[in-house]
């Protein structure tokens, strides 16, 4: 399932999307089984990307609706899936209409900062006892990732900032209460993740993710702060020429609240 990136410079590469970081929605699996979808339910897909897991919640007979903000992924998506339905929207506005009763999402919200956006539109599409089941990335995610990568481009003069959203159990906690989704499970983990194309695995991560991470880094300097990230974390994360990255994920129950 791709980020849903508001805000972010660059359109997605769907085919390179599908073709090289399958694990996103192989390891988001897990997260629809937390979901547990059921035949004739009406469920919202957050950030759907190219619909891989969209399918797999409308094969329990759910009605399942995908929404991301990205047209290239959505293009790849229907081509793939065209009995579905997909639409482009943000996450902070949400171009459908609810009630839902359920609503989904798989790494994609750690994309948005303004979350109170977000909860505050999922929670008002859902119906009265409607659940949000989430993952995403939390606190500590790819963080080794993020200070190599800082640490190479300030060596060169540049300064990088992270431009993903990680909260705690606690802050994310107390957000979605906030919007009424009531709390009934939350969870931070350690989820080492290796990343496909052997010893070219990290660069294309970064190729594919790290866009915004490295936005202050002028374009013809990016290879070099690469390879100079690369180095920093080979001793760690280089493990039998696979790059395992340091993911940590939150994952989250919440049931909308009558008002």
């Amino acid at each position: 399932m791709t980020p849903d990136r508001e805000g972010a410079g660059d359109g997605w590469d769907a085919d390179s999307y599908d073709a090289g970081h399958t694990f996103v929605f192989e390891r988001g699996e897990a997260v629809v089984d937390l979901l547990d979808p059921a035949p004739g339910e009406r469920i919202l897909d957050v950030g759907c990307g190219t619909g891989h897991l969209t399918d797999r919640i409308a094969a329990s007979g759910a009605d399942v609706v995908g929404l991301d903000a990205s047209p290239e992924m959505l293009e790849a998506a229907r081509e793939t899936y065209p009995d579905l339905r997909f639409v482009l929207g943000d996450a902070r506005e949400l171009p459908v209409s609810g009630p839902f009763d359920a609503a989904f999402s798989n790494a994609a919200l750690h994309w948005i900062p303004e979350q109170d956006a977000v909860l505050e539109s999922v929670a008002s599409a859902l119906r009265p006892g409607g659940r949000f089941v989430a993952e995403l990335g939390g606190q500590g995610n790819v963080s080794a990732v993020v200070n190599a990568v800082r640490a190479a481009a300030s060596a060169r003069g540049y300064d990088v900032e992270s431009p993903w959203y990680f909260p705690s159990v606690g802050e994310y906690a107390t957000a979605l209460e906030a919007h009424g989704l009531e709390v009934r499970y939350a969870t931070l983990f350690d989820r080492p993740t290796e990343l496909d194309d052997g010893d070219d695995g990290l660069a294309a991560w970064l190729d594919m993710f790290g866009d915004d991470l490295l936005a202050g880094v002028p374009d013809d300097e990016r290879a070099a702060v690469v390879a100079e990230t690369e180095h920093r974390l080979r001793d760690d994360l280089f493990e039998d020429g696979t790059w395992v990255a340091d993911y940590r994920r939150l994952r989250v129950v919440a049931v909308a609240t009558p008002d």
